[in-house]
């Protein structure tokens, strides 16, 4: 990922509103969620959650398709995925002590394991 691209995630994942849609979206899966569902969840107007997933999806976190009459949101894991490697990439160093609570924190997350940090 170039760091252009991932200062433009970086930044529109720096706002309450916008992270927390973002979770919510990570959390639905694949699938993704109504935008009006999102919205109650989220208990914000549909016009602020409007204009945070336009921040996101501008961003390439976020992608939507039509259902029907919903829109329906869903994380781009493969953004988001590529924002975390980008993070981490040079973290160790060499030095394994370093990166074993992240390797051990995304293992957990990916496999379902009740523990998150």
């Amino acid at each position: 990922m170039e760091s252009k691209t991932a200062v433009a995630a970086l930044s529109a994942l720096a706002h309450e509103g916008r992270l927390a849609a973002f979770r919510l979206l990570v959390q639905a899966g694949p699938e993704g969620l109504a935008a009006g569902d999102l919205a109650r969840r989220m208990q914000v107007p549909a016009n602020t959650l409007s204009a945070s997933l336009g921040v996101l999806a501008r961003a390439g976190l976020v992608e939507s398709r039509r259902d029907g009459r919903s829109i329906i949101y869903s994380a781009r894991f493969d953004q988001m995925s590529a924002l975390l490697v980008h993070l981490v990439q040079d973290c160790c160093q060499g030095r394994l002590e370093v990166c074993t609570p992240l390797a051990a924190a995304v293992q957990s997350s990916c496999c379902g394991e009740a523990s998150h940090v």
